[in-house]
């Protein structure tokens, strides 16, 4: 059983060594979990509030230690990784305050003398977790899942296992019982026991398509619950009547964001071909003044991909892109030297059937697609196996909102770029996955949604 090396992408140097957890020992941890959860389950939403938010100051007292860990275990620049840990203490603050009344009962008014729709806690959810947003993606669902009663069970990345162990350790400071949140740095292959596990109720997974194809098979097999939250190439229509100098900077944000690495990344802009030349000019002029450097450099745009190996899949990517007649207009070349860093890059002349149109490129790549005009721009949009996220760029709102309803997509934004927000469900169709985080209605993915009727 080989234990996970952290590496700096930006350095290349090992940050640490974290050993893995058999699973004969994760099998003795399950049992003691789900005796956590007996207990948990009867706590009243006050009770768990008061944790919640004091998990909250934790993560904004200790911001700059949690941050200063998610650059240097995947390469994000440490601005973004301060505003990761804000945006969790305010997911967790969000679940605080309003767990109760979002899974509060629901009178239906029948014949019976008294019915009603109540939601209780399932158990231990088992959540398989990336390492785009090691701190956001794992608060994202531990949140609302644990406020609903639940308990969480932790698969992290196994490049991120730093991060994995300070969330968990954070749980315990707050206050929270020891095994209401709970690490497991287990081999991937130990997964499907887990999953097959009495204890296990659920199951959570933000990754790959593939990844998720897989933990479904095993879930369905068992009769579990899942929530997938997959890739994505999400589309951005540029209009006629747009602002190019607010396109562009959208664009250029949206697809350095991350370091390019986020699923709901602005990843292929289909530009109305009357502006496409002028759009090409001013965002290759932007993305070319983007600064790549070390993620801990305060003036850096953008840093490394996570991983080196993730750099190289990228980059033949983008060659076999150029090879099926995508025109490379800036970037391209891999750079020399220490770490996993790419170039803003932009492909453009991109058509379906182009690796940089139909799938995914998970790093700082951007597509440009020409449209002849709206209705083709919108059947070029909706031209992919994902349904992530996606945008529309234009001064005329009323125009953009009427195509965003046409946008095949779990989220569709006019004027701004993707993002979640814990008052907003979150989640995609297609082969983006199913099931929604956030909100109401991710709250309500892991509870029994259960139906009381007395005569």
């Amino acid at each position: 059983m080989k234990n996970p090396v952290s590496i700096n992408p930006a350095t290349g140097e090992t940050i640490g060594t974290y050993p893995r957890l058999s699973i004969v020992d994760a099998k003795v941890k399950l049992v003691k979990i789900k005796k956590t959860f007996d207990s948990w389950k009867k706590t009243t939403f006050e009770e768990r509030s008061v944790l919640m938010n004091k998990l909250a100051d934790i993560l904004d007292d200790e911001k700059e230690k949690f941050a200063q860990l998610a650059t240097a275990e995947m390469g994000k620049t440490i601005g973004q990784s301060r505003k990761e840990v804000e945006k969790c203490a305010l997911v967790c603050r969000y679940y605080a305050d309003h767990a109760m009344t979002l899974l509060k009962k629901e009178t239906i008014e029948t014949e019976a003398i008294k019915s009603y729709v109540t939601f209780q806690p399932l158990g231990a959810i088992l959540a398989i977790m990336p390492w785009n947003f090691p701190f956001y993606q794992v608060i994202r669902f531990a949140a609302p899942a644990i406020m609903a009663g639940n308990v969480g069970v932790l698969k992290h990345a196994s490049n991120v296992q730093g991060c994995a162990y300070a969330i968990e350790e954070a749980f315990i400071n707050a206050g929270f019982p020891k095994d209401i949140f709970t690490n497991f740095n287990i081999e991937a292959e130990s997964i499907k026991e887990i999953i097959e596990h009495k204890t296990i109720m659920a199951v959570t997974l933000t990754g790959s398509e593939s990844a998720g194809r897989s933990v479904a098979a095993i879930a369905g097999q068992n009769l579990k619950k899942t929530v997938l939250e997959l890739g994505g190439s999400d589309a951005y229509i540029i209009l006629e009547d747009a602002n190019l100098e607010t396109a562009t900077d959208l664009a250029t944000f949206g697809r350095l964001q991350n370091n390019g690495q986020t699923c709901i990344a602005a990843k292929r802009f289909i530009v109305i071909e009357s502006i496409y030349d002028a759009f090409l000019k001013l965002y290759t002029i932007k993305m070319k003044a983007a600064k790549m450097g070390l993620p801990t450099d305060e003036t850096s745009y953008y840093g490394p991909l996570a991983r080196v190996n993730l750099r190289d899949n990228l980059h033949l990517q983008v060659e076999k892109s150029i090879s099926q007649g995508a025109r490379l207009v800036l970037g391209g070349v891999v750079p020399k030297g220490k770490g996993a860093y790419y170039p803003a890059t932009i492909l453009a002349d991109v058509t379906p059937g182009m690796e940089a149109f139909d799938n995914e490129l998970f790093g700082p790549v951007a597509s440009i697609i020409k449209a002849k005009d709206e209705k083709h721009a919108i059947e070029l949009a909706n031209d992919s196996i994902f349904g992530l996220g996606s945008g529309v760029i234009t001064s005329n709102k009323e125009r953009g909102e009427k195509i965003a309803l046409q946008i095949e997509s779990g989220s569709s934004f006019v004027n701004k770029l993707v993002v979640s927000d814990p008052r907003m469900p979150f989640g995609g169709i297609k082969n983006s996955g199913f099931g929604r985080e956030l909100s109401g209605y991710g709250i309500r993915e892991f509870v029994n949604i259960k139906s009381i009727w007395i005569e």
